[in-house]
């Protein structure tokens, strides 16, 4: 028997659950669909959302051929074979919707092979991903194909679909009599985390299971289905960038809870520990900066901490520095600052060091100029010789560093905005033409 999740795949739009945007009556894909004009089309979206289902369904409305390959299963021999096979459909006034799952995972030559059959109309391109498609396809395909999102399912849908398959008499568990109750459906639909085929797998193991304990899918069933349960999470993909993005603009944000939270989604869902204590000393740097220097020192002595202890130990350091770094001051002066230095670099390219600043070991370069009239800062009032430059003589002075009025970065200004006063002060006094 075929799994419970292929037997209740929906037959019509009208049973799909989710995409309620996408496929809202009137709009311009579900009209494409129920009239059977169809197009070429990327889908993007998670696991379990309905992109296979669309695609069946758009070669069912459309009287069309369905074809479907698999990017990881499939090579160039295999695509040249189902191509010249929608050709001479299509020479015999036939069509064929072409589903290619995990199209992102072929390569350029590959994705190049569709385009003159997308081009030509010999097929219907459907691609599914669930990588951003602007990074993962070609722009050419990209420009051939309309691109619809698609999102994960909610939990409340899911439990919709749910209902449908235990009260389904001809494809569902209807027959076998199953009792749950509404809370334990509800789990089964929240453990499923938006992927309504897992959903689905996961109700079937439970019925398997419950059929051995009188028919009743109770919390013990449960505690052996969603056991090894996890939440989705791609170690490389759009989705684990957009949750270090989510971590990071959160201590930014001094969201010391949304922090957390974030950061103990991306190690419930596998994420090196490693490669987050280096995120967060990199937060630390950029972020936090000069307004509380003992950021990056907390950085790493957490980072020596959990290469210490390992998980799961180490992950409370993590979670520590965490919960720290979203608290303390920010600034980001120090990082605008050097941002403003290397951009004065490559646009005045390679400027002289001046003269009084120059190292001089030998009797040569000193004849030279080299060091002359320079003043050592120890031996001036306050430590500073306050008519000395710094800067290459044709870029004049800079300042590029601005403190914030946060944290130590508050002391910090005080200091330089009274000795920046006191040098300019000095300098229009030493000014040639001044009195």
């Amino acid at each position: 028997m075929r799994p419970l999740a292929e037997r209740m795949r929906p037959r019509s739009v009208d049973e799909m659950v989710g995409q309620r945007r996408l496929l809202a009556p009137g709009s311009a894909l579900r009209r494409a669909v129920e009239s059977g004009r169809v197009h070429s089309m990327v889908l993007w979206g998670p696991p379990g959302c309905g992109k296979t289902t669309l695609a069946l369904l758009l070669a069912r409305h459309g009287q069309a051929e369905f074809r479907a390959i698999s990017a990881v299963l499939s090579g160039l021999p295999e695509v040249r074979q189902v191509l010249a096979e929608a050709a001479q459909r299509f020479a015999e006034g036939r069509r064929t919707v072409l589903f290619v799952d995990e199209v992102h995972r072929f390569n350029k030559t590959q994705q190049d092979a569709f385009l003159p059959h997308i081009e030509r109309g010999t097929i219907i391109f459907v691609g599914a991903t669930t990588e951003n498609p602007s990074f993962e396809l070609n722009s050419a395909l990209l420009s051939r194909c309309r691109v619809h999102v698609m999102e994960a399912v909610s939990a409340e849908d899911i439990a919709i679909s749910l209902q449908h398959a235990l009260d389904d008499a001809e494809r569902g568990l209807a027959l076998q009599g199953l009792r749950v109750a509404d809370d334990t459906l509800s789990q089964i639909a929240q453990a499923a985390d938006g992927d309504v085929r897992r959903a689905l797998t996961l109700l079937e193991i439970a019925a398997e299971l419950a059929a051995d304990e009188g028919g009743e899918i109770t919390q013990a069933t449960l505690v052996q289905v969603l056991a090894d349960r996890t939440r989705r999470f791609d170690k490389g993909g759009e989705q684990f960038y957009d949750q270090i993005s989510a971590l990071h603009k959160s201590v930014r944000s001094s969201n010391p809870d949304a922090a957390l939270y974030w950061l103990a989604r991306m190690l419930d869902g596998g994420c090196d520990p490693a490669y987050l204590a280096r995120r967060l000393t990199r937060m630390a740097v950029e972020d936090i900066g000069l307004a509380d220097p003992r950021a990056l020192q907390m950085a790493l002595e957490c980072w020596d901490t959990f290469e210490r202890l390992g998980s799961p130990e180490g992950e409370l350091a993590l979670a520590q520095l965490t919960l720290y770094l979203a608290s303390t001051a920010k600034s980001n002066a120090a990082y605008a600052a050097f941002k403003q230095a290397q951009g004065d670099v490559r646009e005045h390219g390679t400027q002289d060091v001046p003269m009084h600043l120059r190292n001089a070991p030998t009797r040569l370069m000193k004849s030279l100029g080299y060091a002359k009239g320079y003043q050592y800062d120890h031996g001036h009032d306050g430590g500073v010789a306050l008519e000395q430059t710094g800067f290459p003589d044709a870029m004049g002075e800079r300042v590029y560093y601005q403190p914030v009025e946060r944290g130590l970065e508050i002391k910090l200004k005080q200091k330089l905005d009274a000795l920046r006063e006191r040098r300019s002060q000095a300098r229009r006094a030493t000014a040639p033409g001044t009195d």
